[in-house]
């Protein structure tokens, strides 16, 4: 039902489902001769990323927007439509939601209590009532569109960032080689802005699998679904992996002559391939890269051998080393992660 309506509507999910909270939500408030603004405000600000999401911050919210309502109608009482019941309403909500551990509905119970006085005419408790009611009418419709209307479903999204993401850490890996071994110093703030950027995606597909992992709760989900999550999170735990090798890497400053002609072909061999299995949706790793990586396995012992025994810390580890040593961890990685793929194709194959 979702993707129907978003071919129709080119929105993004939540916006097409504050639309829908905030038409049924003024619908029944029309239907009661209920004020649909607080109900209304309420609808928008619920919205959540998950319907568990939704149902676990409507316990809270409702006894939080109570608050917020008794505490307006209490200022109001006491000092009139003043800026000190303004004042004292929004302070004394937000300390006694916090102190009663109702932090997610703090922006509720603001809200509610702000703007409940400049419309109270007449008996304040009768407006506590009709507030509380249409507060209570905008957290139900929103937990309710969000929980059956349109279930949230990040699979697709979750699968397009790891796509980009391994194309964006292929892109990383080619432009630290540049930097290493051809000394172009241009790409070191684009490095860093690339590897910050990496960084952050990372962090968000993590939070969007959460999110799918805390709707499957509520909502049925087939076993290849599962299966396909399971794998971006063990996908998405090797990249972390690739990254912080590969950004280890920007910190590493070589000499011009710190790798003779043969090892620095060597080396950027290595690192075009390494890009070339990232950017490989099997991460298939060929057997010239095996050769490389088993002539660069030598190359470390051999620096092992000529300087680190003379070195008294792994604080004053050579830089070649240093290069060779993330290299060398970075291809177990790789390993890893084709195993990985290797194993789930083997699986849908044999379905």
């Amino acid at each position: 039902m979702h993707s129907s309506i978003k071919k129709y509507f080119p929105l993004g999910g939540r916006t097409i489902k504050t639309g829908i909270s905030v038409f049924i939500t003024a619908l029944i408030c029309q239907i009661f001769n209920f004020p649909a603004i607080f109900a209304v405000m309420t609808a928008i600000v619920t919205i959540e990323h998950t319907a568990a999401d939704s149902i676990k911050k409507a316990f809270v919210r409702f006894p939080a927007s109570a608050i917020g309502a008794f505490l307006s109608v209490s200022f109001y009482t006491a000092f009139g439509k003043t800026a000190i019941t303004y004042a004292l309403a929004a302070m004394l909500t937000i300390a006694i939601c916090h102190k009663l551990k109702l932090d997610e509905g703090i922006v509720v119970a603001t809200l509610t209590a702000i703007a409940m006085i400049p419309d109270f005419h007449g008996n304040s408790f009768g407006s506590f009532f009709v507030r509380l009611a249409t507060t209570s009418i905008g957290i139900i419709v929103s937990t309710g569109v969000n929980f059956f209307l349109i279930p949230p479903d990040y699979t697709n999204v979750i699968h397009k960032n790891i796509n980009n993401l391994f194309q964006k850490s292929a892109n990383l890996c080619l432009n630290i080689s540049y930097l290493l071994l051809d000394h172009n110093t241009n790409q070191k703030q684009k490095n860093k802005l690339l590897y910050q950027q990496i960084n952050r995606d990372i962090n968000h597909t993590y939070r969007l699998i959460a999110f799918q992992r805390e709707e499957w709760r509520y909502h049925k989900y087939s076993k290849d679904t599962f299966r396909q999550v399971h794998m971006w999170q063990k996908q998405l735990n090797f990249l972390q992996q690739i990254i912080d090798h590969i950004g280890n890497l920007r910190f590493v400053h070589l000499k011009e002559n710190s790798f003779r002609s043969e090892e620095k072909k060597l080396l950027h061999n290595i690192f075009v391939s390494v890009a070339e299995i990232l950017k490989n949706p099997s991460h298939t790793i060929s057997k010239e890269h095996y050769d490389w990586i088993e002539n660069l396995n030598n190359e470390f012992w051999h620096w092992k051998e000529e300087h680190i025994q003379t070195i008294e810390s792994p604080e004053h580890l050579p830089p070649q080393t240093i290069v060779l040593y993330e290299l060398l961890f970075l291809h177990q990685v790789l390993e890893n992660l084709q195993q990985m793929t290797h194993n789930q194709s083997k699986i849908e194959d044999d379905k």
